[in-house]
């Protein structure tokens, strides 16, 4: 597809690497000199540098015939204004970035009323992502398919735990769930593993299943950790807001401290369920008067990737039991993983991927098998969901008799609402619902492309 990008800042830059690494013809369009350079020159893909809502650089870039404009510069009207003129001169589809909550009550009628393909919020995103943690603390990461039948868990394996040193194909016997470990990161290698494969101590590992089987697995093994129902929260920005709303609709007690006396008071009229203090969250003292160690959970939020970390490496000295932090740098990501900070998220890293997401659906939209995108294990592996329409050379006979490509797993089938972890002898149907897991990044677009 030809695919404009406006906007080249780190969305922008994420989204450059993931679709014109797909093979997707790009254009991307930026008033700064030297991000247009530095997107040819690393990405090698073709660049303009210019206002994207000027009607002469949208022409010159192609909108006229473009498949796709996304608009995701800082301005959230910038980024509707864009979308409005690229699809009045004739680009099919257009996706803004709109992040002001004011808009929030709005995006349906935007969305609708303006013709935007779709529109994304990186922040509720974020908020979302970090909520369904919180709800499940036994995972670092969770992602959802089939309406919330299947979960898709993350967990690292402990010293002391139940789980190192056996066979995948013994863990019926530590838990009689039906449950599949289907990716597992050591150290540097990401992998795919077989009945074979014998885990070990620190392993990161994905785990699939229904909610009650990942509950009970997580029992056995020693780590289940129940909801957390006290919250702290450091930085009160735009995630903070979405995520305080999202816990005190669901009774849980949400405190949120920033230093902002400004943003305190804006906080406080917004959400009158949750408890602001003005103060300094870095200052180890505050967090101590606010009852850091007594919490369930601490979530760390400001605009500054060292101190949320550093706070954040604070609150798991002080024995809280679930910590979660805001990452922006790609880098800070892989130090804070040998520090031992499993739970961090990038709103921006979410953001492109859900525009992948969307990407690849609507590439594939005849088909309209392609329902699910998670991209997991520091976006080296893919899970997908696919829906079966009708029978096909691969429906009515046994999975081991299926030959796929290498680095592909079969982890979930969904049939009639029911969760259906598969071995050899299981089998598709149509009218099923599929969750793939693959190694082959970005070369998985519909169903038939997993067989060899």
């Amino acid at each position: 597809m030809k695919i404009i990008i406006v906007g080249d800042g780190k969305v922008g830059m994420i989204l450059t690497e993931y679709l014109s690494r797909e093979g997707h013809d790009i254009m991307v369009i930026d008033k700064n000199p030297e991000v247009v350079e530095n997107a040819m020159n690393v990405h090698d893909v073709a660049a303009i540098n210019g206002s994207g809502a000027n009607y002469n650089v949208l022409v010159e870039a192609g909108a006229t015939r473009a498949d796709l404009l996304i608009a995701a510069t800082s301005s959230d009207e910038m980024n509707i204004l864009s979308c409005l003129m690229a699809k009045k001169i004739g680009t099919r589809h257009t996706i803004a970035r709109v992040r002001n909550p004011e808009y929030a009550q709005q995006l349906v009628f935007i969305r609708e009323e303006l013709g935007l393909s779709m529109i994304v919020n990186p922040e509720f995103e974020a908020a979302q992502d970090i909520s369904r943690v919180l709800r499940f603390p036994s995972a670092i990461k969770l992602d959802c398919f089939s309406k919330g039948r299947v979960d898709l868990a993350e967990i690292r394996i402990p010293e002391d735990g139940h789980l190192a040193g056996h066979k995948l194909s013994e863990l019926y016997k530590v838990c009689k769930e039906k449950i599949l470990i289907c990716a597992v990161q050591r150290e540097e290698q990401v992998l795919i593993p077989n009945g074979d494969f014998v885990l070990m101590a620190n392993d990161r590992i994905h785990i699939t299943g229904s909610h009650a089987a990942l509950a009970s697995f997580f029992k056995a093994i020693g780590i289940f950790k129940q909801k957390s129902k006290h919250i702290l929260i450091v930085g009160g920005g735009k995630i903070a807001y979405y995520l305080a709303r999202q816990l005190a609709d669901t009774g849980v007690d949400v405190k949120i401290i920033e230093q902002s006396e400004e943003r305190c008071l804006e906080l406080s009229e917004a959400l009158p369920r949750a408890t602001i203090i003005c103060g300094d969250g870095t200052d180890h003292a505050i967090l101590q008067e606010e009852g850091l160690a007594s919490s369930d959970a601490c979530v760390v939020l400001t605009g500054i990737d060292e101190e949320n970390i550093i706070v954040a490496l604070y609150a798991q000295t002080m024995g809280v039991s679930k910590v979660i932090t805001k990452i922006d740098r790609r880098s800070f990501g892989d130090m804070a993983d040998h520090m031992g900070i499993d739970s961090y998220i990038s709103p921006k890293v979410i953001t492109a991927n859900r525009i992948v997401r969307y990407v690849r659906a609507m590439d594939f939209a005849k088909e309209s098998d392609f329902k699910t995108l998670y991209k997991i294990v520091n976006n080296q592996v893919e899970a997908l969901e696919f829906s079966i329409r009708q029978k096909a050379f691969y429906t009515d006979k046994p999975i081991k008799e299926l030959k796929t490509k290498k680095g592909v797993l079969f982890a979930s089938i969904i049939r009639h609402g029911r969760v259906i972890i598969p071995s050899g002898e299981d089998h598709l149907e149509a009218g099923d619902s599929v969750i793939i897991v693959t190694t082959n990044s970005g070369c998985i677009n519909r169903l038939e492309d997993i067989f060899a």
